[in-house]
């Protein structure tokens, strides 16, 4: 049986195998490839949050009655992260690398203290809490 921290632990990996990609390209200049490796990332990474913030945070909050503890915490990161990824949007499109990078060096510290965070505390929470429930809810995070 797959357990929420595996699921979400290897999608935390490829998004940061995309976000590297990305950062890579666009230090080289490849501002046509980094463009589509950011998009990439964007995308998968907006997925990853509409998984939690749809599925799996509300299920957690509704089996456990806090609302007002991780998922909260999350919830604001995912904010902060959307908008460092606006704001690495807007540098890609002005083929501005110097700012791109400099917002990536953040972006990278914040994803691995989310992640961390996710990995170590919050989805093994939710692997007791979903307990036999695990597979659906990987289910219907999976159709969003």
């Amino acid at each position: 049986m797959t357990t929420i921290t595996e699921t979400m632990a290897n999608d935390h990996r490829h998004c940061d195998a995309l976000f590297a990609e990305a950062e890579e390209l666009i230090a080289q200049g490849d501002w046509a490839q980094g463009r589509e490796k950011f998009e990439a990332f964007r995308n998968t990474t907006e997925n990853h949050f509409s998984m939690e913030e749809g599925v799996l945070f509300p299920g957690f909050e509704q089996r456990t009655g806090q609302a007002a503890g991780p998922t909260q915490m999350m919830r604001m990161e995912h904010s902060q992260m959307r908008q460092l990824m606006a704001d690495m949007e807007a540098a890609v499109a002005h083929e501005d690398d110097e700012r791109y990078l400099g917002l990536s060096e953040t972006m990278m510290m914040v994803m691995q203290q989310h992640n961390m965070k996710e990995e170590q505390m919050l989805y093994p929470m939710t692997d007791q809490v979903f307990a036999a429930d695990a597979e659906a809810t990987l289910q219907e995070m999976k159709m969003l």
